[in-house]
């Protein structure tokens, strides 16, 4: 059914046009994670940094263009879980998608908890990490408890900061080279004794936590004016705005900075900034960038509460993780459920290490989009709609086979634990059901 405007019908406000929602998944891709990992691509890679990322780059616009086809196809679908249920009917199917999402949500929180108790608050202030980073998570549920909700100004206001601090690197990078510092020769550089086609893949699968997030529009896409038009637009858009400040990051970083030095800083450009030498206040630009993480972590916990909540009130999860506070009406028990988890998370690796568990989390969750695609093609609407090439759908999918068999046999263990949970809790749901129904008859 569609509107007077053509658009398909909701009860929901059709409130974000197409710069609002550009600067919605620039602002979820842009920021944290390129602040915090920059240093890890160094250290796999070498000096050219650059590589890993446009390769990162091009592995997300093959699965962002599957996520275009579906949104402009079903404008009401709500994201991966919900694509998975249309198209192959299985509820188990769906459930461990969405729980996927959860999970990659909480592991994010907590690498970008490591992050933000790192070198970064450390040019403000001297504490212990671990604790740092556990008192910050308790922190962010205690805000997300009040009801922290992310307006589309305040969004657009972070987005601006997170920038900022990455221009700054870029200006501050091409300042230092073009008055003949540094050694822009390191940027074609790739570390001795080991295949560069190896160390761009072992990079790009670092790198690529630094494109997710724009999955993440597919949740407002009733939201959106003129979706069909405005969301491809928007999307391809941010992405490669996204690559192309990352790659001016990256060739900045690595002229100005070795890569062994990039590489054993939680605060790599930080770092860079201080080696430059202009004047710029360790002070300010942390704390850019404790922004850039601090938002990041919030609006992911944010998210991985709701979606636990909204498991329950569904069915697929304990009801109890659906009770919410009587006055705030906050989903507590859901916010401290997905605290307690990123907390123990937080203790169990370090950064990169659970950047690559968001990563293959994630994998599982686009392998399902893009087959996805696929399988709807037989499902023909009247609405025009953006189509990819069936070629891209299949170049993606193979893309993130690429990147599973980089993971390594730590990382799988961590996701298998996860996902482990989710059924098992999945299982104590629908027991409970199938015995509240039984008693019920009885």
């Amino acid at each position: 059914m569609t509107n007077t405007s053509g658009e398909p019908s909701t009860r929901l406000k059709r409130a974000i046009g197409g710069p609002a929602l550009f600067l919605f998944i620039l602002g979820d891709v842009l920021g944290a994670g390129v602040y915090a990992l920059a240093g890890k691509v160094a250290g796999e890679v070498g000096g050219a940094i650059w590589v890993p990322l446009l390769v990162a780059l091009g592995f997300a616009m093959l699965t962002a263009a599957s996520y275009a086809e579906l949104v402009t196809k079903y404008p009401k679908a709500g994201g991966a879980a919900v694509f998975a249920e249309r198209a192959f009917g299985l509820p188990v199917v769906s459930f461990l998608i969405g729980f996927s999402m959860l999970a990659a949500g909480v592991t994010s929180a907590a690498g970008l908890s490591l992050a933000f108790a790192g070198d970064y608050l450390g040019a403000l202030i001297d504490t212990p990490t671990v604790p740092t980073a556990l008192a910050f998570l308790v922190l962010v549920a205690m805000l997300n408890a009040r009801g922290i909700r992310e307006s589309l100004g305040a969004n657009t206001v972070m987005t601006l900061i997170e920038v900022s601090g990455l221009l700054v690197v870029v200006v501050l990078g091409a300042r230092f080279v073009l008055a003949g510092e540094g050694e822009p020769g390191r940027v074609l550089t790739f570390t001795p004794g080991v295949s560069p086609t190896i160390a761009v893949l072992g990079a790009a699968l670092i790198a690529f936590y630094s494109f997710v997030g724009f999955e993440v529009s597919a949740n407002v896409a009733e939201e959106v004016r003129d979706v069909r038009r405005n969301y491809p637009r928007a999307l391809f858009g941010a992405l490669l705005v996204a690559g192309l400040v990352y790659v001016g990051v990256a060739l900045a970083a690595s002229a100005v900075l070795a890569p062994d030095a990039l590489g054993a800083s939680s605060a790599p450009l930080l770092d860079v900034v201080r080696e430059t030498g202009y004047a710029v206040p360790d002070e300010l630009f942390a704390l850019i960038a404790l922004i850039a993480v601090a938002n990041g972590a919030l609006l992911t916990m944010i998210m991985s509460s709701r979606l636990t909540f909204g498991m329950a009130e569904q069915g697929l999860l304990p009801a109890v993780l659906g009770k919410v506070l009587p006055n705030r009406r906050t989903p507590w028990v859901a916010i401290i459920a997905t605290t307690l988890l990123a907390m123990l998370l937080t203790v169990t690796g370090t950064l990169a290490a659970l950047a690559e568990t968001v990563v293959l989390l994630l994998l599982f969750v686009f392998i399902s989009t893009n087959v996805a695609v696929l399988v709807l093609r037989r499902d023909k609407v009247e609405a025009e709609h953006f189509r990819a090439p069936t070629l891209v759908p299949v170049l993606a999918i193979l893309s993130c086979l690429v990147l599973l068999s980089q993971q390594s046999a730590g990382t799988w263990l961590r996701a298998g634990l996860l996902l482990g949970l989710g059924v098992i809790l999945h299982l104590l749901s629908s027991w409970h059901a199938r015995r509240s129904a039984a008693a019920s008859a009885g």
